[in-house]
């Protein structure tokens, strides 16, 4: 029996040395990060730091918490996402590098907020979040920590969205790096990572052919479009719905019909909202879908979908593979809700690739030294990650892909940086 002197609310500890391992090979694909971690080690930027770190419990995250540690930081780390916990992964933090986590998978909303509270009760500096939880948590409930905060930082959309809700209402007093925003990190964690995770969830939960599917993707931002284009390209007809009018030609432009949602809930066999905002599908489309169809979410929070409204109008409901509910509909018809409407690339599979998750956890990484390294300095509110930073998180990743690109000549310099020459 394994036994250590952290505190730590996991699955079963004997489940490290297969968390070991897999943490081990996802590091093999995160060079950036793992240069990061090394420098940390010799220069502690971190040290006596209290970073609390509200993620989803993967490979990849293990591997950024192992950097913080190596900074020098008191680190402490819950799920961000009851489904999206590895249990072995959380097992090996805790039995192999002595990390502080409280996350299980499948913990229930108690314990996940119960969770929530252990965090804060770490008394953080920074606090690394993922759909601002902990932060509004803290802020809502324990305004006597405030002094304790140095700042915190945020790489989801909807996260970001409710920072800069609570600065509008003159709430957040201290300054939230804004990770998501980075170019390093939307560009290609928010449409490559769930791009492909997002759909690898759906074939793992469903065993289902994605070529010649009708595909309704609610949402055309970098997510939705990393969605649709890999939909499309495993052969799927891919429908985009959409609120906004210049992503929605820019959807059009991409070759994919726009519909409303009322409209593509007639023609959907599979419905995936990315938008981060609430009750995406409701009522009125559930009762317009075919029967058979299946709805999933790759936003952050479940209220995407309205379940509620759903069990409503069902009869009775069946899981009839891991993560697969089919609800029987009171009109005969049935939906099928993949991952309990949470984030379906983490509760059906593992999420985001490691090489991609390398560029996101450099930003996090790196934030946590920045917001250390400017105490004191920066206004509250929403910051973002220097463009200084971005461009080194870049140039390593080129590097460690072996891909060369140009420099400016002396005379290009200059041109750029003059007015008087023209044509």
């Amino acid at each position: 029996m394994v036994t250590v002197s952290v505190k730590h609310e996991v699955k079963d500890l004997g489940l490290a040395p297969l968390g070991r391992q897999r943490i081990a090979w996802a590091g093999r694909d995160m060079p950036v990060l793992q240069q990061i971690r090394d420098r940390f080690a010799a220069e502690k930027p971190l040290a006596g730091i209290k970073i609390s770190a509200c993620c989803h419990v993967t490979t990849e995250t293990a591997n950024l918490a192992i950097a913080l540690q190596a900074g020098g930081a008191d680190a402490l780390l819950i799920a961000s996402n009851p489904l999206s916990t590895q249990d072995d992964v959380a097992a090996c933090l805790v039995a192999d590098y002595g990390i502080p986590v409280f996350a299980i998978k499948g913990e229930d909303n108690a314990t996940y907020h119960r969770h929530v509270e252990t965090a804060l009760d770490h008394r953080p500096n920074i606090i690394i979040d993922d759909g601002s939880d902990v932060t509004t948590s803290l802020v809502q409930n324990r305004p006597h920590q405030l002094a304790d905060i140095i700042g915190t930082t945020e790489e989801t959309t909807t996260g970001i969205v409710r920072l800069r809700a609570m600065f509008n209402d003159g709430r957040l007093t201290f300054p939230a790096v804004a990770v998501n925003d980075a170019q390093t990190k939307h560009f290609f964690d928010n449409r490559y990572g769930t791009g492909q995770s997002t759909l690898d969830g759906i074939m793992r939960a469903t065993n289902t052919l994605i070529a010649g599917r009708v595909i309704v993707v609610a949402g055309y931002g970098w997510c939705g479009k990393g969605v649709a284009l890999r939909a499309r390209g495993l052969g799927a007809n891919v429908v985009v719905t959409e609120i906004d009018p210049v992503r929605a030609i820019e959807a059009a432009m991409d070759g994919f019909r726009v519909l409303p949602m009322a409209a593509a809930a007639r023609e959907g066999d599979i419905f995936i909202t990315v938008t981060g905002n609430k009750h995406v599908i409701r009522r009125e489309h559930f009762e317009a879908m075919k029967d058979g169809a299946m709805i999933c979410n790759a936003g952050h929070f479940d209220v995407e979908l309205d379940l509620v409204g759903l069990r409503e109008m069902s009869n009775s409901t069946a899981f009839v593979r891991p993560f697969t509910e089919e609800y029987k509909l009171k009109s005969g018809k049935s939906v099928v809700v993949l991952g309990e409407g949470r984030l379906v690339n983490l509760a059906a599979a593992e999420g985001h690739p490691a090489s991609v998750m390398d560029m996101s956890f450099a930003n996090q990484a790196l934030a946590a030294e920045y917001l250390v390294k400017q105490k004191g300095s920066l206004a509250a509110g929403i910051v973002s990650i220097p463009t200084a930073i971005d461009q080194e998180i870049a140039r390593l990743k080129l590097q460690a892909m072996g891909i060369a690109i140009d420099t400016l000549t002396e005379d290009q310099v200059r041109y750029v940086n003059s007015w008087q020459e023209g044509t």
